[in-house]
């Protein structure tokens, strides 16, 4: 038996004999003291933490972002800056935070003042920070996607359940500020306004070729071993990164080496949606079949326009292609529901879905919007941030827990796998592995570089 075999067979009794010892910061002050806050620390500030997550983190009064962590000594710097400054501007004196600063956010896990962390690194260092955040009884708030592979996030879904830490994803389409028409379109979906849902059409951007992969001296100010983790060394090069002099969209989003593309990166949004409307969160897809073109020249390698189908055990065949509008159609035996941002986005640098209408429906007599007592009405969060803060609080369930999360980036993913593997795949969601498909099972996973990876965590492999 294989180490990563022993590390999943050791997780259900080992997580009962030490995991229940764990008590966060914030459970064991005083719930009328002046110091209740939530004590937060922000993993990797870069374009998402430094545009999105800290300050929708920030407004909240119950949160205290009082530790950074990055493996560039300068963006770690202007983190620290970032948050002082926000503080200085918006509190009085007596909430002005000296926040720490931290190189290695395993070192920033120790501190036990801290309740939890907020994860905005890049793809392939999602799931390990996420695991030992969670084995050291912090809160964690994920950019999405959860992983970059389908064993990865499934270790993480298992362990974040045993561990019993709150967790959110970054699927911010799912609350209702900056977007109500979401759950408002999967409200009416649910309840059949649309009739029975035959077909989900999802549209989503691609990512160009190019990128210069000259080899280029590593700035001093930058770990670029810990930064690779647990993937296979390849040169420096600022493309393959992130930029030095600005925040703008990073290289590293572009290479496969690091994340899957645009199906992983804007896919996880809408098939979090589609799933959300179709009563699927807990499942996924039972056969999947995809084409894409990838590029033959250049530093980035990830796929660019593509067309996927995906079939569900409820009759639903979703298609995601680059050419359809941005946004989630629902076509129903009654008429169809379109949703999108429109001309939203998150950061300044990111992809916007052009001309595209917020939401739209044509629906055989018409489309009753109120949802009555009785009828399915579904989880209301006001914003993702605040209602992960929330939840730290009471200890209940957030709108994107662990489990949704990962069955949503595993639709992502294993689409991913079916644009390598030629022909119709056959996915179970129960044992999560493909039917009679070696080559596809294979992409399931990847090696991890040593001593990084999710396979050397001390406190799993202790647990062998």
């Amino acid at each position: 038996m294989n180490r990563r075999s022993l590390l999943k067979r050791s997780l259900a009794g080992a997580a009962c004999a030490v995991f229940p010892t764990i008590v966060p910061a914030h459970v064991l002050r005083s719930e009328t003291a002046p110091s209740n806050k939530l004590n937060i620390a922000q993993i990797g500030f870069g374009r998402i933490a430094k545009g999105h997550d800290l300050p929708e983190t920030m407004k909240n009064d119950v949160a205290r972002v009082i530790a950074v962590c990055d493996v560039d000594s300068k963006r770690k710097e202007l983190g620290k800056a970032f948050i002082e400054d926000y503080y200085r501007q918006h509190s009085g004196s007596d909430q002005l935070v000296d926040v720490q600063m931290y190189d290695d956010y395993r070192e920033l896990l120790a501190d036990s003042d801290i309740d939890g962390v907020i994860v905005s690194t890049p793809d392939h260092w999602h799931a390990q920070p996420a695991i030992e955040a969670a084995l050291a009884g912090k809160d964690v708030y994920l950019q999405k996607p959860t992983s970059l592979t389908v064993e990865e996030g499934r270790m993480m879904s298992d362990i974040v359940h045993r561990t019993g830490i709150v967790f959110q994803l970054g699927s911010q389409q799912r609350s209702t500020d900056p977007w109500p028409q979401f759950r408002q379109t999967c409200e009416l979906v649910r309840n059949g306004r649309i009739g029975t849902v035959t077909r989900v059409e999802i549209g989503l951007p691609s990512d160009p070729a190019g990128g210069n992969a000259t080899p280029m001296d590593i700035p001093p100010n930058l770990n670029y071993e810990m930064w690779l983790g647990s993937t296979p060394y390849v040169p420096y090069t600022v493309d393959r990164v992130h930029p030095q002099d600005d925040f703008s969209r990073p290289g590293w989003l572009r290479c496969e080496q690091f994340g899957a593309g645009m199906i992983t990166g804007w896919g996880v949004h809408h098939i979090d949606i589609a799933h959300w409307g179709m009563g699927t969160e807990y499942t996924g897809p039972v056969e999947v079949e995809a084409t894409a073109k990838f590029p033959t020249e250049g530093l980035w390698t990830v796929h660019g326009d593509y067309h996927v189908t995906a079939k569900y055990a409820n009759g639903v065949e979703m298609q995601i292609d680059t050419k359809f509008p941005n946004g989630i159609n629902f076509i129903g035996s009654k008429g169809n529901i379109f949703v999108s941002r429109g001309s939203g986005a998150v950061t300044a640098s990111d992809p916007t879905t052009g001309d595209s209408d917020a939401f739209s429906a044509q629906v055989k007599g018409g489309l009753d919007t109120v949802i009555k007592e009785g009828e399915v009405q579904l989880y209301d969060s006001p914003e993702q941030h605040r209602n992960w803060l929330d939840c730290m609080q009471s200890r209940q369930l957030t709108i994107s827990p662990a489990e949704v999360a990962h069955r949503s980036c595993t639709a992502c993913l294993i689409a991913h796998i079916a644009m390598k593997v030629p022909g119709k795949l056959r996915w179970d969601p129960v044992t999560e592995r493909f039917r009679d498909n070696d080559a596809a099972n294979r992409l399931l996973s990847r090696s991890q570089r040593f001593p990084y990876g999710y396979e050397n965590i001390p406190a799993l492999a202790d647990m062998g």
